[in-house]
């Protein structure tokens, strides 16, 4: 590897670290902030969804349009505006007053966040190839995945020896350093004659709004209430538009020629099932070992060590491995080793005692996701050209975010606005569910490099 791959990688994976470590970091503040800023019961239970979703549906929504902003003004360029707008959005959370501003905070974090990972995983895509390109995919994939596993840690030393408004405040240094790294990487120019789809960009993201409103208020203020039907609905409704728009537009920031890859396609609904499994375990699982099981915030995170550990140790190799014999084979084993420690885990109760009832399940979950996540990315960026490696990495990511945020919102629906064992337990079997629907669909759809080349063979003309 050469300095000026190390440093890309560097750069890439300290990148997307801050915008995967907040999607995550806060989940063990959430019931700190809920004390301060919130309220009890339902109402405390919405601020808690709200600061996590309004997090995503702005990351998830613009992610798709940052993909295009990358590849039309360069992406070493809007990798740096999106690192100095995260450092200022993450200071406006560090120090809000309510719960309101807080969640308006997030949500522009969110904005500048999406700019973010499609810049950084363009960039090893530009500057790697072969197999080389998915061994490094792999270890970019390993931290910023551990990022989101180890955000709970991170969260709760903060939460319990700070204040949970430095979850925040450690975003700031980071940014700082990534800046700093970022000056060493040559700038690439954009592609002249792109465009930046500024109305698909408004009609996904008030259409993910409206949805997931209706999903998280339905519970405290009625699922036949006026506010809750209209944004609902509305919210379905420009999310059709969205489609119908993407379909006619010039230069669409989702451009659906892309579906046309099989792998990608597939990719992506492996992708929907196993980041929405990630997403809803991991907000029951930290708020039920501290609201009802009794952890600290610290504990909280400790606990959930394992899977980090694990996924910094093999997933590099998954990759690597993957690279010589093709994702198909890792992508329908991991998921359903994945949703094995999930259904582990339902041996928990009140007391959730962590040599039996969580440690097997965290490291059986944390195997299995090593082995899903280098080959799932590979697969699908492997399957678009070069010149769409920008939009094809955020189209990617922004399922893997909108997948989170929807199953978070049905998060009250699933616990019945209760968090109690037999609800988690509900949780815990939706969230394995899901993760053996990934692995069954990456059976059925994904297809290896060597199959590709072969049907291409068949239908080439003598």
């Amino acid at each position: 590897m050469t300095t000026l791959q190390r440093r890309v990688l560097l750069v890439a994976i300290l990148g997307s670290f801050v915008s995967f470590l907040d999607g995550t970091v806060v989940s063990v503040a959430l019931p700190a902030i809920a004390r301060e800023l919130g309220g009890p019961g339902a109402e405390g239970l919405a601020l808690q969804q709200w600061v996590v979703d309004a997090y995503l549906v702005t990351l998830g929504a613009l992610m798709l349009v940052a993909g295009s902003v990358s590849d039309v003004y360069g992406r070493r360029r809007v990798l740096a505006v999106g690192l100095v707008g995260f450092a200022v959005a993450s200071v406006l959370c560090a120090v809000a007053v309510t719960g309101p501003v807080l969640v308006v905070a997030r949500a522009l974090q969110g904005v500048a966040g999406a700019l973010l990972v499609p810049s950084s995983l363009a960039l090893i895509v530009a500057t790697f190839s072969g197999e080389a390109q998915s061994r490094a995919i792999g270890r970019w994939t390993s931290w910023t995945t551990a990022a989101m596993i180890v955000g709970p840690f991170v969260g709760g030393m903060l939460v319990d020896f700070v204040s949970w408004r430095w979850v925040f405040w450690i975003n700031v240094p980071v940014v700082a350093l990534t800046l700093w790294l970022l000056r060493g990487v040559p700038a690439g120019e954009g592609e002249p004659g792109r465009r930046v789809d500024v109305p698909g960009a408004v009609l996904a993201a008030l259409g993910l709004a409206g949805v997931v409103f209706g999903l998280i208020e339905g519970d405290r203020l009625g699922w036949t209430s006026p506010g809750v039907l209209v944004s609902a609905l509305g919210g379905a409704l420009l999310l059709v538009a969205f489609v119908i728009h993407q379909r006619r537009a010039v230069d669409p920031m989702l451009p659906l020629r892309l579906f046309r890859a099989r792998n990608f396609a597939w990719g992506n609904l492996a992708t929907t099932a196993i980041y929405g499994a990630l997403s809803l375990g991991g907000f029951v699982l930290t708020l039920f070992l501290q609201q009802v099981a009794g952890y600290s915030a610290t504990w909280s995170g400790v606990a959930q060590l394992p899977t980090t550990l694990a996924m910094i140790a093999l997933s590099a190799w998954f990759g690597t491995l993957s690279g010589r014999y093709g994702p198909r084979l890792f992508m329908t084993v991991g998921p359903i080793v994945a949703a094995g420690g999930f259904l582990l885990m339902l041996a928990m109760d009140e007391t959730a005692f962590y040599p039996t009832q969580v440690l097997p399940g965290q490291l059986v979950f944390g195997l299995g996701l090593s082995i899903t996540v280098a080959p799932l990315t590979a697969a699908i960026l492997g399957a678009v050209p070069p010149h769409d490696a920008g939009i094809g990495s955020a189209v990617n990511n922004a399922v893997a975010r909108v997948a989170g945020l929807v199953t978070v919102a049905f998060a009250g629906i699933i616990t019945g606005g209760v968090l109690d064992v037999a609800s988690f337990h509900r949780a815990l079997l939706v969230t394995a569910a899901l993760l053996v629907a990934g692995g069954l669909l990456s059976l059925i759809g994904i297809r290896n490099p060597r199959e590709i080349d072969a049907d291409q063979t068949l239908v080439k003309p003598t």
